[in-house]
């Protein structure tokens, strides 16, 4: 998947791309003057599938938008981020997707990574939680909690129902 900003990010926004991108194994670039098009064949000439863009609000992500590489929108989800500023002991390429909200599943297939209904190490955790839609959290190599974490607040929308 290729990860990239609405245009003139903040520094915030730029580092949760990045964090985003290597703890899925993705591909994160700055988008500069690029339109949605040529964000679609940026993805195309790097092999990547689909394409993930973050809006900002304040500074702060606070939307992803998530696009087939044909230009559909496949999920739609408004977001908050506590960041990493430590480089992340993720394995991208052991990864799994552990998911308890049914209606985030399709976040496997739009990361490419397994669907998986428990994992020791290595896997993202999508969790539901009281206040929020869900919680996604990164697990790393030690079993542990990583300080990266998505605060899904809602679903806006999405082809999978």
């Amino acid at each position: 998947m290729l990860i990239s900003t609405s245009r003139k990010p903040s520094q915030k926004t730029r580092k949760f791309c990045k964090n985003l991108a290597h703890s899925t194994g993705s591909t994160s670039v700055n988008r500069g003057k690029m339109n949605m098009r040529e964000l679609l064949l940026k993805a195309l000439e790097l092999d990547e599938f689909n394409l993930a863009v973050v809006n900002e609000l304040k500074g702060n992500p606070s939307k992803i938008t998530f696009y087939s590489n044909k230009g559909e929108v496949l999920l739609v989800i408004l977001i908050g981020a506590s960041l990493e500023f430590e480089k992340l002991n993720i394995a991208p390429s052991k990864l799994k997707v552990v998911s308890h909200v049914k209606k985030l599943d399709v976040l496997s297939e739009i990361l490419d990574i397994e669907l998986a209904d428990k994992a020791e190490d290595n896997y993202i955790l999508i969790s539901s939680d009281d206040d929020l839609v869900a919680k996604i959290n990164f697990i790393n190599k030690f079993g542990d909690k990583t300080n990266f974490q998505i605060n899904v607040k809602k679903i806006l929308e999405g082809t999978h129902e």
